[in-house]
């Protein structure tokens, strides 16, 4: 007998396995869409740090300076210059003969007079030579003489034709060498009178003497190579002062204006000079116009070589400025500045270097009282670098 078997029939979904499945799919939309955006976030992040950074790296790469501007001097400022006085005549006094010191007559601050006697040297070699020409004069004087009454006895008889016209012509021609020979010795003579006078060494000029070199008994060479002086001697009334004038200054400065100079031996005392000639030339190594001073030192209360301050009875006619020394930069191509320009740019400038003031200098020109300048310069610094201006660092001299 045959059996049946039933098939199962199939399953068909439920409404509530359905639901089930659409919240798993949307939640795992939502998941992935929260991913997603996190992601981006995580990325835009991170490309926002590696912004800054490279913009904080560019801005720390571009250097930070501190800038000042130069200060301009009071109109009113009178020009004033370093200066040396020296003597208006000086002398180093040496022997013209040799011999041995007998004595000295003035020492180191005597005040002698031209044609005062300084001192005597012992000449024996000299005074023998001396003696000796005198002899040879004399012996040469008589030969003469017989030569001239030989010449005069030969010339009457030659009118005779007693004597051959030849040997006449010999008896003058002798007496004419005699003339000669005589000339020779008085010439000598001299010389060596003139030589013996020079063991009396005489003052040149008035002045005082400022060294002695020598004392008694010392052997004495004639002439200045490989030789001391016996003195200096120097006239201190009036002084010469030297000054060099920087050359913006030089139009003003007039032969016949007056100067005053100024030690610190001296604090508020003046003493009045007066401008007797300059250079009429530039000194292409300095820039400066050399000029003369004639200061008058009665008393000599002033010194030759000491140092002192010039000042001209002029105002400075041309605009000056100073920088502090810390904003020079030495190249080789000579001192620069740096400049920093309204586009942030640093500009090394050239400039002409004035008088110095110690921690400031005089700049004469290559730079306005207007500029930036960089305050410490670094050696690296090149022109047409980008600097950051220091906020608050802008400071004035």
């Amino acid at each position: 007998m045959t059996q049946l078997i039933q098939q199962p029939a199939p399953e068909t979904a439920t409404p509530s396995k359905s639901r089930g499945r659409s919240h798993s799919l949307r939640f795992a939309v939502i998941a992935l869409l929260v991913l997603v955006v996190a992601g981006g976030f995580a990325i835009a992040r991170r490309f926002s740090e590696s912004h800054a950074l490279a913009k904080e790296t560019e801005k720390l790469a571009v250097p930070t300076v501190a800038v000042t501007k130069p200060s301009a001097e009071p109109s009113d400022e009178r020009l004033m210059l370093p200066a040396q006085l020296q003597a208006y005549t000086q002398s180093a006094i040496y022997a013209r003969t040799n011999g041995y010191l007998v004595r000295w007559t003035k020492d180191i601050g005597s005040q002698v007079k031209k044609g005062e006697l300084l001192a005597e040297i012992d000449t024996p070699e000299v005074d023998q030579e001396l003696s000796q020409a005198k002899a040879t004069r004399q012996q040469i004087a008589a030969q003469l003489q017989l030569a001239k009454s030989s010449a005069e006895r030969w010339t009457n008889l030659r009118k005779t034709d007693s004597v051959s016209q030849q040997e006449a012509d010999q008896q003058t021609s002798a007496y004419t060498q005699a003339q000669a020979n005589l000339a020779a010795a008085d010439a000598n003579v001299r010389r060596l009178q003139q030589l013996e006078s020079f063991k009396h060494i005489y003052a040149p000029f008035s002045g005082v003497i400022t060294r002695r070199n020598v004392d008694t008994g010392a052997l004495i060479t004639a002439g200045s190579t490989g030789q001391r002086e016996l003195f200096d001697i120097a006239q201190v009334d009036p002084l010469r002062v030297y000054v060099n004038v920087p050359q913006s200054d030089a139009p003003s400065i007039k032969r016949g204006m007056s100067a005053y100079v100024q030690l610190q031996e001296y604090p508020g005392q003046k003493f009045t000079g007066q401008v007797v000639r300059t250079a009429d030339a530039i000194d292409p190594g300095t820039r400066t116009l050399l000029t003369e001073i004639d200061v008058p030192n009665k008393g000599d209360r002033l010194l030759p070589g000491a140092y002192a301050q010039v000042s001209f009875a002029v105002p400075l006619q041309a605009t000056r400025i100073t920088v502090p020394v810390s904003t020079l930069l030495f190249r080789a191509e000579g001192p620069r500045v740096a400049v920093v320009g309204p586009d942030g740019k640093v500009h090394l400038k050239p400039v002409t270097i004035g008088r110095d003031f110690g921690t400031k200098l005089e700049i004469l020109s290559g730079l306005n009282s207007d500029e930036q300048i960089v305050m410490n310069p670094a050696d690296s610094l090149e022109d047409g670098q980008q600097v950051n201006v220091k906020a608050g660092g802008e400071t004035h001299s």
